[in-house]
């Protein structure tokens, strides 16, 4: 659920490989179509050799080999359109399986653009106002130390300008694996806690945001967020293996990879695939694939998903504190090494992590790591992959 903007409350101290991941194989470079069967021995000689060289497959690779993640999976889009998948490491460390290539993850915070998505449809199909209070929908809900709804706009809980406090830090690991939440009680644990800053006074990112504006779209539309994203975004642009989980559904559709956490931060890895994801919920719930989040972002930019005026307000943003990167409305731009910027998010829960994004000019690249660093040299790592697919 937390992603780039929140990196600074992650505890440090490089992760230890598990015993199992000593031995992890060279992930193999995966081409978007399947190709016949290698005509000889040389012609695979050339193919591996290739894929040694790939600046993509060499990043997840050392993200498995030199930062001790258990595995890798990437779909880098080209401004053509041609699309390649990547894996590396292990699917799974107790039966040494495979990657499944473009295999299922939870995409954590992600979410958010999907739910920022379904919101601004509303703005532009003027059910919604965007500097319209909190209050106008949800009435008396919004209370606190320093929190009340009156004071506070549908625009600043997508840009995370509302100085509402975030409930993820008062909720442990163990809590998140076996607890189903319903939002109001996000709301409860998150309202316990005072303000951090008065409604616009600056950018501080907090899942309650999201809580907020998925109860607003239930409210407005009569019908459950997720119904409304499966029907705005996730049927209209063909996301088959796009969900939204179901209440009670811990599981993570076939095929995917395992996913891994640590706690403590320098503890051994442990399986924790199956997990509620309603901690999450409007801000963090999702599953999804990296090629489907690639044509999620790509067709957001183009235009598919928002008339112009709205779409321009959700590229709208501001800093990120030092970072270079900007805050949109449920949407992050990040400067390129090449030049210009692309736009996405990221997310993770524990289990997965993703990062990428979109350019303008159609390249897109997105990338799960099936365990959420614990090193903060390791998420700059997993960055500069991202990168280098957009640029190379």
């Amino acid at each position: 659920m937390n992603q780039q903007a929140r990196q600074q409350r992650r505890p440090s101290g490089r992760p230890r490989a598990a015993a199992a991941a000593a031995a992890l194989a060279i992930g193999v470079v995966l081409a978007g179509t399947v190709a016949p069967p290698a005509a000889n021995a040389a012609s695979n000689t050339a193919a591996n050799t290739a894929a040694r060289k790939d600046p993509v497959q060499q990043g997840l690779n050392a993200l498995v080999h030199d930062d001790g993640l258990p595995a890798a999976l990437a779909s880098v889009r080209d401004r053509t359109g041609r699309t390649r998948g990547y894996t590396a490491g292990v699917g799974d460390l107790a039966t040494g399986a495979k990657v499944p290539r473009d295999g299922q993850v939870r995409i954590g915070s992600n979410t958010k653009t999907f739910t920022a998505v379904v919101v601004l449809q509303l703005v532009g199909e003027q059910r919604i106002g965007l500097d319209e209070p909190v209050e106008t929908y949800l009435p008396n809900v919004v209370r606190g130390e320093g929190i009340d709804g009156r004071r506070i706009t549908v625009r600043q809980l997508l840009q995370h300008t509302s100085g509402l406090p975030d409930y993820e830090g008062s909720i442990d690991d163990a809590t998140i694996r076996h607890r189903y939440f319903e939002p109001r009680d996000l709301l409860d644990i998150a309202f316990r806690q005072k303000a951090d800053a008065a409604p616009g006074a600056k950018f501080g990112y907090s899942s309650t945001n999201y809580v907020l504006a998925g109860l607003i779209v239930q409210q407005v539309t009569g019908r459950p967020l997720a119904e409304e994203i499966d029907r705005r975004v996730i049927q209209p642009l063909g996301l088959r293996r796009t969900t939204f989980p179901a209440p009670g559904d811990r599981t993570v559709p076939e095929p995917h990879p395992r996913g891994y956490h640590r706690d403590p931060a320098d503890g051994p890895l442990r399986d924790i695939t199956e997990l509620d994801p309603s901690a999450g919920g409007a801000a963090g719930q999702m599953i999804s694939t990296t090629s489907e989040l690639n044509r999620f972002f790509t067709a957001l930019l183009a235009g598919r998903l928002l008339p112009p005026a709205q779409l321009a307000q959700m590229r709208t943003t501001v800093p990120i504190g030092d970072t270079g990167a900007g805050y949109g409305l449920g949407l992050i731009s990040r400067p390129l090494s090449c030049g210009g910027v692309y736009w996405g998010h990221g997310g993770d829960i524990p289990g997965y992590e993703t990062r990428g994004g979109a350019t303008d000019d159609g390249r897109a690249a997105e990338i799960t790591v099936t365990a959420v660093p614990t090193d903060a040299a390791a998420t700059k790592h997993l960055e500069a992959v991202v990168d280098t697919a957009l640029c190379h």
